[in-house]
């Protein structure tokens, strides 16, 4: 194996804590595998990973090591991309990373619209939490991210657009008209997420302690408040229907409507095709250039 192909079988080794599950993974056999994280291990000179059960765990300094290994990866990634890209960006590739609400609501029409403009761009989409998508592109394994602000002391990185978004507190109906902010059932987004987050800062803020039901994702929370589980908060966005349709309302409460932008951060080199996809974004007219420095956006934390 080269050591692309090795540090690859250990990053995967890493994901899924088989050898098997990674074999699997790469189509790999699990010898080939095995003989990788081995040839890895001699070469830094300490264990790698240790036996855990049926499958295996990285040592200290495997975690360690682990952090490095994906940076490289997605450099070695995004330079194979920008390389290509320089020269015909209509061709090139965009590693894309959004949080579910912005993949759900705000990406479908955006991305429609630039691949009627550049057929021939190949695009991948990965979505997940606020913190999963800030770790990709911490070690490079995507171009750009759409969510909220970047969280405090994120370096190496610009936002190069901001689109505005309100987190709104909403439910049905019936639970509105009865609503006490210390009572009412909340429903949470998924651990990682900055919804949710941002939801417990408010409702510390407001000094109540509310039952709380944990649904997961952003389509599981508004599900849920349209059958009148009880109250979340989500991004007006997201609910747009729900409320024009009279499913969900606004729950009047101190502090809300939150202004959370969205944002669409890269690193400071990108490959040129993801600046035609930035530059499609901001000739819509919800997308705007950020105004003032990264430093002070990126201070006030997410």
């Amino acid at each position: 194996m080269t050591t692309t192909a090795r540090l690859r079988a250990f990053v995967t080794v890493a994901d899924t804590g088989s050898v098997r599950a990674a074999a699997a993974r790469l189509v790999l056999t699990e010898s080939a595998v095995s003989a990788a994280i081995g040839a890895l291990s001699d070469e830094v000179g300490v264990p790698m990973v240790e036996r855990d059960g049926r499958g295996v765990r990285l040592t200290p300094s495997g975690v360690t090591f682990a952090g490095y290994a994906r940076a490289i990866l997605g450099l070695h990634d995004e330079a194979f991309s920008a390389a290509r890209g320089d020269i015909d960006p209509a061709r090139g590739q965009i590693r894309l990373a959004a949080v579910t609400t912005a993949a759900d609501h705000l990406l479908p029409a955006a991305l429609a619209g630039f691949r009627g403009e550049y057929p021939e761009v190949e695009l991948r989409l990965d979505v997940g939490t606020s913190e999963h998508v800030w770790a990709l592109l911490d070690s490079h394994a995507t171009d750009l991210v759409i969510a909220g602000r970047p969280p405090r002391g994120t370096s190496d990185v610009v936002i190069r657009a901001v689109r505005a978004n309100e987190l709104v507190p909403v439910a049905a109906p019936s639970v509105a008209a009865t609503f006490e902010a210390g009572a009412t059932t909340w429903l949470m987004r998924e651990a990682g997420s900055g919804t949710r987050s941002t939801c417990e800062a408010l409702l510390t803020g407001l000094e109540v302690d509310p039952p709380r039901l944990t649904l997961g994702s952003n389509g599981a929370v508004v599900a849920g408040a349209v059958a009148a589980l009880g109250v979340t908060l989500v991004s007006r966005d997201a609910v747009a229907r729900e409320l024009a349709a009279g499913e969900l309302v606004t729950v009047p409460l101190a502090g809300t409507p939150l202004r959370r932008p969205w944002h669409a951060v890269t690193h400071r080199r990108t490959p040129a095709s993801v600046d035609l996809l930035v530059a499609h974004l901001l000739a819509g007219r919800d997308w705007r250039r950020q105004r003032g420095s990264l430093a002070r956006s990126t201070a006030r934390g997410r």
